[in-house]
């Protein structure tokens, strides 16, 4: 088996469920991330040179390239190589529809949130080996933990042991429909999303990386509401969705009783008569989500749990650096 081939079986999904430890699962996404991957996503002011960047109201006018401006006669602000001066703040959704699987306990057991854990370990390790600065943030109805935001040696065990320990807001059913509600989520008097929003801006006063790992089944319209407020801030955003297969696919066909993970009860179904309908409304609810996110230029990129995570990891994060390297 070749080095290649070796990697991605470490990143298979079932493969990284057996792993109790997230440390190491996560140490193994980097180890396949690392490969063929030259630059950082992430860049910022330092001491060299990677490109030139439009000037917008607030940069910084020391770093202003007059040479260009003398050919050009536009303002561009000179960017460099991003060293230490980065601060990324991942906040991971512990609401009860993480805790959804539609792997047995016997084939692991990889419920969305171990995914989205594994992400956010990954994302820490990669910006902390960069001598970046991180901190997690753990979110359900509110914040529910957070860490501090450092760059110290011993920080990742402290993001680990944060992700490790969290408390999930829900039960473990076979089935939740939680996602059928995503059309119809307006009516509902606060967004977690929104609130969530609230509290980071206040929170995170100097621009900064924000990486948001959830299954989003909120609100894209208070969702948009909230990246309006981190883009007027000048934050940038990744933006990680991260969906089970059975939400995507819907693939039950004898009627069940399915369970909301987030208090909305017990409904009997059949789900033969309401699967187009139902992939009607979450492919439209995924679209709307991906819009918003291209809207204010943030990056976006849909996950599914049973597929193997490193792949489009590294493909998602080296697109991003080539996109960031040609603005």
């Amino acid at each position: 088996m070749s080095q290649t081939q070796e990697t991605h079986k470490y990143l298979d999904p079932q493969t990284l469920a057996s792993i109790a430890p997230l440390d190491l699962r996560a140490r193994m996404i980097v180890e396949g991330l690392m490969t063929g991957m030259h630059r950082s996503p992430m860049q910022g002011f330092s001491v060299e040179f990677a490109q030139h960047r439009q000037y917008a109201p607030g940069d910084d006018t020391r770093f202003l390239d007059w040479k260009v401006y003398g050919k050009t006669d536009k303002l561009y602000i000179k960017q460099y190589q991003k060293e230490t001066n980065l601060d990324m703040l991942i906040l991971v959704d512990t609401s009860g529809s993480m805790e959804y699987s539609s792997l047995s306990r016997q084939q692991g057991m990889w419920r969305k949130y171990d995914y989205a854990a594994t992400i956010a370990a990954a994302m820490a390790h990669l910006a902390l080996k960069q001598q970046d600065r991180v901190g997690l943030v753990l979110f359900h109805e509110d914040i529910q933990r957070s860490t501090r935001i450092s760059n110290a040696q011993d920080h990742w065990r402290t993001i680990v042991d944060a992700l490790g320990s969290a408390d999930i807001a829900g039960s473990r059913d076979v089935h939740h429909y939680s996602a059928t509600r995503a059309g119809s989520m307006r009516d509902t008097q606060s967004s977690i999303l929104g609130r969530l929003f609230d509290r980071i801006v206040a929170k995170v006063p100097r621009r900064s990386l924000l990486v948001l790992i959830s299954d989003l089944i909120d609100d894209p319209v208070e969702l948009e509401l909230g990246l309006a407020k981190l883009h007027h801030r000048r934050h940038d955003l990744i933006i990680f969705q991260v969906l089970d297969r059975n939400e995507l696919e819907f693939p039950f066909r004898q009627p069940s009783d399915f369970v909301g993970l987030e208090a909305e009860g017990r409904l009997p179904l059949d789900p033969a008569a309401l699967r187009r309908s139902y992939l009607e409304v979450v492919g439209g609810h995924l679209r709307n989500i991906e819009q918003v996110a291209r809207r204010f230029r943030f990056d976006y990129l849909l996950l599914d749990t049973s597929k193997s995570l490193g792949p489009p990891l590294s493909h998602f994060l080296a697109k991003r650096a080539g996109a960031i390297s040609k603005a």
